[in-house]
């Protein structure tokens, strides 16, 4: 469907920013794109758009954009030529062809669900085709909010309440590690909760922008998560502050919990998390007194570093304690990858085929080491940038060297195609293609409003190519795209949505769900109920009931946090600096710290630095801000270089990567840095 004159198509913004994504307007004049904006019809943003969506619109006609297939010959030069598509396509399929399929490995990205984030359609299409020709295939959930999953489904409260109910009902908003920029309309839900008359708490490591909306804020030490809420279970028990008829009706492990939390008082939290016993105690009373209590609980900045999925899986016990599942303004709010009650789709991904004979499971340091030992012969990587993705990036950087043949399809070049690509395939972008996108309560259409520029592809058009060349006769055997995807999205949770209901009503449709998790207290568990105590846990060598974190080895002496601002997102558009109006907004990596540490060392505001440890090092600017504490620094994620000193050590054991339908293999991302000032 191409526009041939003025009109105004309704869709999304191509971030990702889900549960908050956003609704847009793009205005589309003689086949060109003259002008987007918010679009004030949308139900879930209701004309809010960032800088983010705002600088979507300087994707279309971008000289930095990839127009044409593209190769080289040695990957130490950047001297690329163009090439055909049949050539390039015949080139990969016969690579694919040789090497077998369990020696091709396919790696999506954020990028990569630009128009069907939450819908899957090309996910499920990729696990699909990977399936049939016995290809590995990873999920990208890894890199962001999988490990809090998995603490958050030990538990059994992986539904959340959507940001409706929290503005509507909820009475305290605890945000812990949460920060608006990753889910940027859920603020205004934030402010209508506060003009009720609720109150908001933030817990974090610095001053955040949602701090500035909070009347309480709680900065801690890194890693420190887990320790503070098992100190909150402590308080909450003693005092009696617990809903015993919640526990005996929902829950099991509470007499195991009772004996646990009695090793975890206020006195043996203040200095882990560095806070006040008296801090500790008001903390735990205020959240145990005040019913309807949501938490919203943080993505990435909670969970890449010694964190781990711990603080997931004690933070989560703390509604279960106080009664907070199942009522309106309770439980747990919108995050990054979650979904509501009774959430289903269709499903086309082949799911019944079993795994290849030789099967590298969805964790990280699985992936990098068979990339060490050359186990991956071809590696396709759609709308990713595995370098900026993956932590100890020279490791990977070194698997990466392993591979015969890497293709990096995306829109723009990225630190991975510069670096470890032998072909760039140009995608399409968002416009320029159909798809359907989803938040927590909506289905959107992702109409195909602008012709594709030059000789761009869909990657749905990339793998129909290289199946035909395979011989895969069954992976598309839809006539129209349209047709694949009213296979997914044609379900009663839906209400039987299709593309041309969609169109017809102004390109959205509500989702059948409820605004309050877990209605009907069936939890994500065994049991059916809320686990303070989990054998499945058990069983794999896990700790069953909920643990600290470790001790950070303070082989340097600052923690190297990471998170997100407004003006980014991951390393989407080569790390902002594509799209003119967000590479003013970053003009390269700041490393936030305190006067205190900046004092010690020498260095004012602006100074280049050397961030560094016993892993690598990388160059960036100094931020020296109040909103740090001494001895944690802070930095965006997705910075070219920033995972040069992050911990690619595993964290879960293989036996629990399949406790869930999600991936959870994503390494530990700790690192203790040192900073010096580089001379002019």
């Amino acid at each position: 469907m191409t526009a041939t004159s003025s009109t105004t198509f309704h869709t999304m913004c191509p971030m990702n920013c889900h549960p908050t994504l956003c609704g847009m307007k793009a205005e589309v004049k003689e086949g060109k794109l003259a002008h987007i904006q918010g679009d004030e019809g949308n139900p879930d943003s209701q004309g809010f758009l960032c800088v983010r969506g705002r600088a979507a619109e300087e994707i279309i006609g971008n000289d930095q954009r990839l127009l044409y297939p593209l190769a080289r010959d040695s990957r130490d030069s950047q001297d690329w030529r163009r090439v055909s598509w049949d050539d390039v396509l015949d080139r990969i399929a016969n690579a694919m062809a040789n090497a077998g399929g369990n020696r091709v490995g396919i790696w999506p990205g954020h990028g990569n669900g630009s128009n069907d984030y939450a819908v899957g359609v090309k996910s499920q299409l990729i696990n699909r085709f990977a399936k049939m020709f016995g290809a590995q295939s990873w999920n990208p959930t890894m890199i962001c909010w999988g490990l809090g999953g998995f603490g958050l489904g030990l538990t059994g409260v992986l539904e959340t309440s959507t940001k409706e109910d929290m503005g509507e009902n909820a009475d305290l908003i605890v945000m812990w590690a949460a920060n608006i920029p990753s889910q940027p309309n859920t603020a205004r839900y934030l402010t209508a909760a506060k003009r009720r008359g609720a109150r908001v708490i933030t817990i974090d490591v610095r001053k955040t922008e949602t701090a500035a909306q909070s009347d309480d804020v709680y900065l801690i030490k890194p890693a420190s998560d887990p320790a503070l809420a098992l100190a909150m279970m402590h308080v909450i028990i003693a005092e009696g502050l617990h809903d015993d008829v919640f526990i005996a009706n929902h829950a099991i492990g509470f007499g195991a919990l009772i004996d646990h939390v009695k090793q975890f008082p206020p006195s043996w939290a203040a200095p882990i998390t560095g806070l006040s016993e008296d801090q500790i105690l008001q903390l735990a009373r205020t959240y145990a007194r005040t019913k309807p209590a949501m938490m919203v609980i943080g993505g990435s900045s909670l969970h890449k570093g010694p964190n781990s999925w711990l603080a997931a899986r004690a933070v989560s016990c703390l509604p279960a304690l106080t009664g907070n599942l199942g009522i309106p303004g309770g439980g747990i709010g919108p995050r990054h990858g979650s979904s509501g009650h009774g959430r289903s789709l269709g499903d086309i991904s082949c799911t019944d085929l079993p795994p290849n004979g030789d099967h590298i499971p969805n964790q990280m340091s699985e992936i990098v080491e068979a990339l060490r030992t050359g186990k991956i012969d071809v590696l396709l990587l759609p709308g990713s940038n595995m370098l900026s993705s993956y932590p100890d990036a020279h490791n990977l950087a070194a698997g990466l060297n392993n591979v015969d043949l890497v293709i990096s399809t995306d829109l723009f070049l990225s630190e991975t195609a510069r670096r470890a690509a032998d072909i760039i395939l140009p995608s399409t972008s968002w416009l320029e293609e159909l798809g359907c996108k989803a938040t927590n309560t909506h289905l959107y259409l992702m109409d195909k409003v602008l012709d594709a520029p030059a000789e761009t592809k869909s990657f749905v058009d990339v793998l129909k190519a290289l199946a035909d060349r395979l011989g895969l006769e069954k992976f598309y055997p839809w006539l129209t795209h349209e047709a694949c995807i009213n296979a997914i999205i044609d379900h009663p949770f839906t209400d039987h949505a299709t593309v041309a209901k969609l169109r017809k009503s102004g390109g959205r449709a509500a989702l059948q769900t409820s605004h309050v998790a877990y209605p009907t207290h069936a939890y994500h568990t065994p049991s059916g109920k809320i686990e303070f105590y989990s054998k499945r846990a058990e069983q794999a060598g896990l700790p069953p009931l909920p643990e600290p974190a470790d001790e950070i080895v303070r082989d340097f002496p600052l923690t190297l946090c990471q998170g997100r601002t407004i003006t980014h997102f991951h390393s989407f558009y080569d790390q902002g600096q594509a799209l003119p109006s967000l590479a003013e907004k970053n003009q390269g990596p700041q490393l936030w710290m305190s006067p205190v540490d900046a004092d010690a060392r020498k260095l004012g505001h602006g100074d280049v630095i050397r961030v560094f440890n016993g892993r690598g090092f990388f160059a960036a600017t100094a931020c020296i801000s109040d909103s740090m504490s001494a001895g944690t620094v802070w930095m965006r994620d997705g910075w070219a270089g920033l995972n040069r000193v992050t911990s690619g050590s595993s964290v879960l054991p293989l036996e629990a990567l399949t406790f869930f339908p999600f991936t959870v293999g994503q390494s530990n991302y700790g690192a203790q840095v040192e900073v010096v000032p580089v001379s002019p």
